[in-house]
């Protein structure tokens, strides 16, 4: 099919941006519940929404490909609205569950995949109908860097056939987990004994159910096992309370020669609990009976701010020595701290207790029972055992990862970095896979499923489902061990202990928390069974998925032509198979019978993941020149595998440190873009998805882009032209100003805009074969970027033409001075440019001008009772000006400001929405990040003041104005 007779899709021409954004947003926020990502722990995943309306806007075709049933511009606008919509509909977390959504997204797509054949779709009615439609004729999706699986899980959805693959066999088996086992067994009822055999079960309810049951049995032979491990509290008056929590901290010998080599504990903060009035802290008392001349002494009750802020400081001193020694007050300086720990002398002393009481959480003073019951492990042959085998690889350096590394101080091995209680206990439960698979596929087998073969295999019978069960219990043992190792911190403020890879990173942690792994806690293992089933009910389960562990250079693509989504590793971005050991040396232990050639290796590949780590390819020039030409052979295989029918989508994450820095022809952005274009591709949109949970700038500078730039790629045709630099510019300049116009009106705001553009002014570039420079050579992407800005702010330029004379004054005042004031003189000859005296300024209430000194009005000074139906000299500037006016003000806010916009004529306000666009770009490229914040606010608030206007106008009579504007508009 060629470029002329191909049908655009939807995500080429307009996206509702605003809602995708929104939802993404909100997907990341703390709370929402159970999330499929929940699963199991990967790093910088894309969120759901965004992949599910990118997905649904690659395969639904834009109204303009089909003129015969939509004739007018008029006519496709409504149908792509009405499109826009359905997404908005769908795109919200709470929607992901929602079947008749869903459906209704389903046949949209099943509508346009009939059209382009020249059929029908079957009817919106028959669900089940519209999905086995899709899954016969529907482009499978694939995805070459699936990672933690969100787009392959949104593709099945959607009702598509889902592939993905991945070089890393974690990342691998969380996407199996997501989309592949799932609907091998839907609808299939639980085989444990306990089930309920009057319940009908529907997707994946029976699986999560036995998740929970056997994950439960896995528990209480845990305890048999080890149950002596972990015993209760006791309390002051006798009685016992179940543990939550032990909180340690680790010691070092005093270099100071007064402490007489007495270990001194290292703590970051002696907060336990910030509750107000109820606060609980722990102190250090000298006791010439105890160990090392000093204890642990827990006390609670009511602080002052700068009573907690000193307990907060824990040992800690200042940023040169890392703490103070309690018994003497001198330094330890970390390096002293980091030589200690690799020679294996640091040690670990008890330091709280915290049980469970009545809704509150009770803080004791360590116990001598409670430290020994720990200590005494350090021999036990299975912990020692476990640190000399799976346990022995080494633990990321510096080099590897950005952020603090346990390595420096001694934590070399994984194996060091957990207690000898928390490797007994992870171990118990790792040994016990084997028996509850054993359990679960007697059971199965008693509910009259077959024997067959393994789930590795493509099984679906009790084998099968057994190593499925197995494979959901192992990332419990994984979810427990994220939340059980001495890295763990306790928070204070929610009174819980955190996970050890909060972060990508692994820096030492000093004081540490250690959760009752058996009881009912968070980072006990049965909650985290609880906590998996429940997110296993989250994922939609149908239709058919593959996922394989393939390099993404080298994929035939066993499925083609496909439709190809996906979120390639950024060129100099962590290591995620370093960190991914974590998990790896677990999953191996608990699943190399199940998935034995997933857990082949000892450890994860490393030397053929595309990332540009200089320590592993000799420095940065060769690490650079491995990732360029791996992700040059990535796109190469993907152009050669993908649909010619449907544009291909890849996520680029941005850093702001790179864009800051270097603009937007930033090296490894402009470098990702020039291998795109040499694979062939056509580059014809750059959406910005903005995946944080505020899309406000406040806080974090005007040119604070988006976190992902979806790119929309189109296969260029092998009979594309050469062109000249001159046409190039020329067509840049014909076509973009409409392409312009197209994403403001999709909501793309101002902080974004320079990067949405770069979509259209790259699709020119990149429709031709070769651009040639005046010499003959060929252009390079990063020209063409420098062009494309080049040309967008000579069209921003342009349009000030269309703005009133004293608006334009304004601007050009503007620019040259912002809101600080110039010499009355320079502001008369300015004036005269545009045929307007001072007088008129300060009459049309823009400008002030006394004592020789000029300057614009500032928003605070302007009338506040000003209304553009009564003003006889309105100008663009003030409409811009009060809007922004109101929206700051707290008394005003967004309906004042619709009530505005109702009065304006709709030349006007679009006149008003345009300048913010303009003045935000000025602000941009001076520096002034706060008033560029304001400017976009506006720009993103103006479809909702529009909205809000008309509301306005029904409500209220249209008011007439009589209005003479020839004073200003000459």
């Amino acid at each position: 099919m060629t470029e002329a007779t191909r049908r655009k899709k939807l995500i080429e021409v307009s996206i509702p941006l605003e809602a995708i954004n929104k939802a993404s947003a909100h997907e990341k926020m703390p709370g929402i519940g159970p999330h499929p990502r929940g699963l199991h722990l990967w790093w910088a995943r894309r969120p759901l929404a965004a992949c599910r309306a990118v997905l649904f806007a690659q395969l639904v075709d834009d109204p303009s490909s089909w003129p015969e049933r939509f004739p007018t511009e008029e006519a496709q606008k409504r149908e792509r609205e009405r499109l826009h919509k359905i997404i908005e509909a769908m795109v919200p977390w709470e929607a992901s569950t929602n079947e008749h959504i869903l459906n209704n997204a389903r046949w949209e797509i099943a509508r346009s995949v009939a059209w382009g054949r020249g059929e029908e779709p079957p009817p919106r009615s028959d669900p089940a109908a519209v999905l086995a439609y899709l899954q016969e004729k529907a482009p499978p999706v694939y995805d070459p860097f699936c990672g933690g699986g969100s787009i392959p899980l949104e593709a099945q959805r959607l009702g598509l056939r889902a592939y993905g693959s991945d070089l890393n066999p974690v990342a691998v088996l969380i996407s199996k987990a997501l989309v592949e086992i799932p609907p091998k067994f839907a609808g299939l009822p639980p085989v444990n004994p306990d089930r309920d055999p009057h319940r009908a079960w529907k997707g994946a309810e029976g699986l999560a159910d036995d998740v929970r049951h056997y994950g439960q049995w896995m528990r209480d032979e845990a305890e048999k096992r080890i149950g002596h491990l972990y015993p209760k509290a006791k309390l002051p008056d006798g009685s016992e309370a179940t543990v939550i929590a032990w909180l340690w901290a680790r010691t070092v010998a005093s270099p100071d020669p007064m402490a007489k080599g007495a270990h001194v504990p290292l703590v970051s903060s002696f907060m336990l609990s910030t509750r107000k009035g109820k606060q609980a802290w722990v102190e250090v008392v000298r006791d010439p009976a105890a160990q090392d001349g000093w204890r642990f002494e827990v006390t609670t009750g009511s602080l002052s701010t700068e009573e907690e802020k000193t307990i907060r400081l824990g040992t800690k001193a200042g940023k040169a020595e890392a703490f103070l020694c309690t018994l003497t007050g001198s330094p330890i300086e970390r390096a002293y701290i980091q030589s200690e720990g690799k020679a294996g002398r640091l040690g670990i002393r008890l330091m709280a207790i915290v049980a469970e009481g009545q809704r509150t959480r009770i803080y004791l003073s360590p116990d001598d029972e409670h430290q020994l019951t720990a200590s005494h492990l350090n021999e036990d042959e299975t912990v020692n055992e476990a640190r000399d085998s799976f346990l022995n690889s080494e633990t990321p350096t510096r080099a590897m990862i950005t952020g603090g590394v346990c390595s420096a101080y001694g934590l070399s091995t994984w194996g060091h970095i957990f207690t000898a209680r928390q490797l007994k206990a992870l171990t118990t439960f790792s040994s016990l896979i084997t028996s509850v698979r054993e359990k679960v596929k007697g059971d199965a087998e008693a509910c009259g499923i077959e024997e067959g073969a393994p789930l590795s295999e493509a099984g679906t019978n009790s084998i099968a489902y057994a190593d499925a069960i197995a494979t959901y219990l192992a990332f419990a043992i994984d979810r427990a061990v994220d939340f059980n190792s001495s890295l763990v911190r306790w928070n204070p403020s929610n009174e819980k202990v955190m996970n050890t890879l909060a972060r990508q990173a692994l820096p030492m942690t000093f004081d540490f928390g250690e959760a009752a792994i058996l009881n009912d806690v968070v980072g006990g293992f049965f909650p985290s069974c609880d906590f998996i089933s429940k997110c296993i009910l989250k994922v939609p389960a149908v239709g058919f998925a593959q996922i394989e562990q393939i390099d993404a250079p080298s994929n035939s693509y066993p499925i083609r032509p496909a439709l190809l989504a996906t979120d390639p590793p950024y060129f100099d971005n962590i290591g995620y198979a370093v960190l991914a050991d974590f998990f790896y040396v677990w999953l191996r232990k608990s699943l190399r019978e199940v998935w034995p050639v997933a857990f082949r290796r000892t450890l994860t590949p490393k030397d053929e993941e595309l990332v540009a780590t200089p320590y592993r390819h000799g420095g940065k020039e060769n690490a650079e020149k491995f990732f360029m030409d791996g992700m040059s052979a990535t796109l190469t295989a993907m152009h050669n595998a993908a649909d010619s029918n449907s544009p291909t989508t890849v996520y680029y994450a941005f850093k702001q440190t790179e864009i800051a820095s270097e603009g937007l022809t930033s090296s490894g952005w402009a470098s990702f873009l020039q291998a795109v274009a040499n694979a062939g591709f056509v580059i014809d949109g750059t959406w910005p998805m903005r995946t944080e949970q505020s899309a406000r700038l406040i806080g974090h500078g005007a040119n604070a882009l988006a976190s992902s730039i979806v790119l929309v790629c189109t296969k260029r045709p092998p009979t594309a032209a050469v062109t000249t630099r001159r046409e190039f510019i020329a067509r840049l300049k014909r076509e973009m100003p409409g392409a312009l116009q197209k994403i403001k009106e999709a909501g793309v705001g101002p902080v974004d805009m320079a990067q949405s553009a770069l979509g259209p002014g790259m699709g020119v570039f990149t429709s031709y074969s070769k651009v040639l420079e005046p010499d003959d050579s060929e252009m390079t992407v990063r020209t063409a970027i420098a062009l494309i800005n080049e040309v967008r702010e000579e069209i921003l330029g342009e349009e000030d033409a269309h703005y009133d004379p004293a608006t334009r004054f304004c601007i050009d005042w503007f620019q040259a001075f912002g809101m600080e004031a110039g010499k009355s003189g320079d502001a008369i000859g300015m004036a005269n440019a545009y045929n307007l005296g001072l007088g008129d300024l300060e009459q049309a209430g823009v400008f002030h001008a006394k004592g020789g000194v000029a300057r614009l009005l500032k928003r605070s000074e302007m009338r506040a009772d000003w209304r553009p139906s009564t003003d006889r000299h309105l100008t663009h500037w003030e409409c811009t000006q009060h809007l922004i006016r109101l929206l700051e003000d707290e008394h005003g806010g967004t309906e004042a400001a619709a009530a505005l916009v109702a009065e304006m004529s709709p030349e006007d306000a679009e006149a008003a929405r345009a300048l913010a666009y303009r003045l935000y770009d000025i602000c941009e490229k001076k520096g002034w990040a706060q008033e560029a914040q304001v400017y976009n606010l506006l720009a993103e608030e103006f479809p909702h003041l529009e909205q809000a206007a008309l509301h306005h106008q029904a409500a209220h009579a249209p008011a007439q104005r009589s209005l003479d504007f020839g004073e200003v508009r000459q």
